[in-house]
C-alpha cells in the first residue's frame, strides 16, 4: 500500500508502496506489484470488494487490465476492470470485472491478489520513495557512521515510522525492533542510489 508521510510533519516527503511491502508476491511473480486484495463478493451482479494496498485510486477505479493471482496459484490472469468505486466509510473499493459475473464467481475470488505490471510503477517526485526500495537499506547513526540495523518494514501512524531490526552481537539476544519517525528532521538522508539510511536519533530514541 502507499504510505504517505503526514501533511503536519517537516519533511514533505511521502511513501509510495503500490504494496511491494508484500515480498512474497514479488519474489514469487518478478515483474508485479500487488496493489489490492479481494476480501468478499458486494451483491449478487459479480462486484467484488478490495482491500487498497496502494494509495493510487486510478489502480481501483479505471478500467483496463489487471491481474488476478487465486491463493496458491503461481501464474496471474488477465482480467479486464469495467468500473470501480470506492466504498465511503468501509475504506474498501468495489470493483466490476468482466470475466466476473455472478456472486459465485466473485465468492470464488475471495483473498485472490490483485497485480499490475511493474513497469507500470508510477513516476517518483522529489522526497518520495516506494516502500520497496526502503526495505533491506541499512541505517547508519549519521554523527558516528556506525550501522543501526535494517529497515524490515514501514509502519503507517501520524507520522509513517521506519521498524529497523537492529544488529546485534553473535550469541546475544535479538533486540526489540526500533521504530524511528521518518521525518526529515530525524531521518536525513535516504540515499537510493549508495542503498544507505542515516538517521540522527534524539536522545533516548533508539533505547526505547
Amino acid at each position: 500500500m502507499l504510505f504517505r508521510v503526514s501533511s503536519s510533519v517537516t519533511w514533505a516527503a511521502r511513501i509510495l508502496a503500490d504494496a511491494s511491502i508484500f515480498l512474497e508476491v514479488r519474489l514469487l511473480l518478478t515483474g508485479y506489484l500487488q496493489v489490492g486484495r479481494i476480501v468478499a463478493a458486494q451483491g449478487i451482479k459479480g462486484e467484488v470488494r478490495v482491500y487498497p494496498e496502494s494509495d493510487f485510486p486510478e489502480r481501483f477505479l479505471e478500467p483496463g487490465t489487471r491481474w488476478i493471482l487465486p491463493p496458491g496459484a503461481t501464474e496471474p490472469q488477465p482480467m479486464e476492470l469495467v468500473k470501480g468505486r470506492f466504498l465511503g466509510g468501509k475504506g474498501l473499493y468495489v470493483m466490476q470485472f468482466a470475466e466476473i459475473r455472478d456472486r459465485t464467481q466473485a465468492e470464488a475470488c475471495r483473498n485472490a491478489e490483485i497485480l499490475v505490471p511493474e513497469s507500470d510503477r508510477p513516476a517518483l517526485e522529489d522526497g518520495e520513495f516506494h516502500v520497496g526500495d526502503l526495505l533491506g537499506l541499512p541505517v547508519y547513526d549519521q554523527a558516528t557512521q556506525a550501522l543501526i540495523g535494517t529497515v524490515k518494514r514501514v509502519v503507517p501512524a501520524g507520522n509513517d515510522l521506519l521498524e529497523i531490526e537492529p544488529v546485534s552481537a553473535p550469541d546475544s539476544p535479538t533486540p526489540k525492533p526500533l521504530l524511528v519517525p521518518f521525518v526529515m528532521a530525524i531521518v536525513p538522508v535516504v540515499d537510493l542510489a549508495q542503498r544507505r539510511i542515516e538517521i540522527t536519533p534524539p536522545e533516548g530514541l533508539l533505547d526505547l
